[in-house]
């Protein structure tokens, strides 16, 4: 248990695994962007699709993990990000088959949390991503660059939020159904419409 005027920290190894989990997260956006076309893309091609899921992908991962761990903070409690590094490497592998898995890893807590905190905390990660999700849909409705730069943040941050509201095992779903079933379809229902949009516009 923490103070709530505290500074939140970050340890080496939680900024390790962050930077890790960004890298290899921002590889498997790339390799799924590209499916079909890798043995063709050119060096430059591959580093130019990098960047940008990079920035969409590397930001929607990285507000999505810093809001669970403020939320903890808010509630008094620890969190502290560990990457899961076999699950890192096999979103490269259904990467390549087509399909994109989004499990870079977890914010772990120490000390006590109510359902109720427990909900909130789980939340505040996939509604960052609905967030981020909104805020790219006026760029990718313009022309250029700045179609494709919100075409890439609208897509990846709605399948972060969506994929992340899987209502079983250790994703964030799984925590906020048993606390608010509202709360939990609003968040399923908004995330699919963004991945309609993002597929559809």
């Amino acid at each position: 248990m923490r103070h709530a005027n505290q500074p939140i920290r970050f340890s080496a190894l939680e900024k390790k695994d962050l930077f890790k989990a960004w890298i290899l997260t921002s590889i498997a956006f790339t390799v799924f962007f590209l499916q079909g076309q890798l043995s063709k893309v050119s060096t430059t091609g591959f580093l130019v699709i990098f960047v940008l899921a990079g920035a969409t992908a590397g930001v929607g991962f990285i507000v999505h993990e810093l809001c669970h761990k403020f939320a903890a903070h808010h509630f008094h409690v620890h969190g502290e990000f560990r990457a899961n590094t076999m699950m890192l490497y096999m979103s490269i592998v259904f990467a390549l088959m087509g399909f994109i898995i989004a499990a870079p890893g977890a914010v772990y807590m120490t000390g006590h949390i109510t359902k109720r905190q427990n909900g909130i905390i789980s939340a505040a990660g996939p509604a960052s991503n609905i967030v981020l999700a909104a805020l790219f849909l006026p760029l990718f409705l313009m022309e250029g660059l700045p179609k494709t730069i919100g075409y890439f943040g609208l897509l990846i941050n709605a399948i972060l939020a969506g994929f992340n509201m899987i209502p079983f095992g250790n994703f964030d779903g799984s925590k906020v159904l048993p606390w608010s079933k509202p709360v939990y379809f609003t968040m399923v229902f908004l995330a699919g419409i963004l991945i309609v949009l993002a597929y559809s516009l």
